[in-house]
């Protein structure tokens, strides 16, 4: 019996029952049952872990969302608007080519020890590695390793740099310079010359990279960079709250706000709307990554969309690659951004 056959007995999608059978956090108890029942009913075991002590694959690759900056449990990694999206994706692409995923958050340096223990006990053929925080020797081993290994959201001169074993690695990025750039050049073609910035977690290398585009940008324009203005957000939406407020309690607000990811923006409008302040009357503001709560809030917020999807079903197929050795020794690969224009920016003479 196959996982797809659980899934028509138990009416319910392959990729949940691929949940179920992981364990994962997200899936609602009563669904958790059935499935369970069905699994228990019909003896179904996927028995992953024997065929690795034979040898053979698991066709398993583990995804690991490292988020290390976060007070958050472990279920929360299901909200966030940047991993959740892609965890759903990667389950989905995985398991439509024939493979389980098994997922790990990673919220304490302590907590690498899972990725490499999923290695070293051949729990999985490949690794897709989410939000790394520079852990360059973590790194360095696996790839010593030859395990397959998909990097996302990762600074490809850190591998020439560090002359790190590039077999069996690729590098999945998004041009999130190239997207900052047009949103800063939006709003200097709308007249701001005053243009603040919640910036991300500088850990990481789209953190880095939108926040370069944002300093560059304004130097190419003559603007002044006022670090009164420079926000530190850590792309938490509590954080860039309070920072917001502090930003406030100054007095003194630049015309308009570039908030490196959507939930910083969607906690300024919330912090500027406790305080009477209106959006884009008073102060234009632009996200990034355009979450589905981009488009509903009001005012309705521009941002610049994050091509999730390429991305997720990219690492997967790259990682599948390599563990099939289909793929190149190396590879890097970023993919466009798009500022999608709504309503929280305002023209000004």
């Amino acid at each position: 019996m196959r996982s797809e056959d659980i899934a028509k007995l138990a009416g319910v999608s392959r990729s949940t029952v691929s949940r179920v059978i992981n364990n994962y956090p997200n899936v609602p108890e009563t669904t958790k049952a059935k499935v369970l029942r069905v699994i228990e009913q019909y003896q179904y075991e996927p028995n992953s872990f024997a065929r690795a002590l034979a040898g053979k694959r698991t066709d398993t690759i583990g995804l690991f969302a490292i988020s290390m900056n976060e007070k958050e449990n472990a279920t929360r990694i299901y909200q966030n608007s940047y991993f959740a999206p892609i965890v759903d994706l990667v389950v989905d692409t995985a398991n439509a080519r024939g493979f389980y995923v098994l997922i790990h958050t990673v919220y304490s340096p302590g907590d690498f020890q899972k990725i490499k223990q999923a290695f070293l006990q051949k729990r999985i053929d490949g690794g897709i590695l989410v939000g790394t925080q520079k852990d360059i020797e973590l790194v360095r081993e696996l790839v010593s390793q030859d395990a397959p290994l998909v990097l996302i959201d990762y600074d490809v001169s850190e591998v020439i740099a560090e002359r790190l074993n590039k077999n069996h690695l690729a590098i999945i990025n998004s041009m999130d310079y190239e997207g900052t750039a047009e949103a800063i050049e939006y709003l200097i073609s709308l007249g701001h010359q005053e243009i603040g910035i919640l910036k991300g977690r500088m850990s990481t290398f789209s953190g880095r990279e939108r926040y370069a585009a944002f300093e560059s940008t304004l130097l190419n324009h003559g603007l002044t960079l006022r670090q009164d203005y420079v926000l530190e957000g850590e792309f938490l939406k509590e954080t860039a709250y309070v920072e917001t407020e502090k930003l406030i309690k100054r007095g003194k607000l630049p015309t308009a706000l570039f908030c490196s990811n959507d939930d910083m923006a969607i906690a300024a409008m919330e912090a500027f709307a406790k305080h009477g302040i209106h959006i884009p009357n008073d102060i234009s503001i632009i996200g990034f990554d355009d979450t589905q709560l981009a488009s509903t809030i009001s005012p309705k917020l521009t941002s610049v969309r994050l091509p999730i999807d390429d991305m997720a079903k990219s690492a997967v197929e790259k990682v599948i690659g390599l563990c099939n050795n289909e793929e190149a020794s190396f590879s890097n690969v970023s993919f466009p951004t798009r500022l999608v224009i709504r309503d929280s920016c305002k023209l000004i003479v």
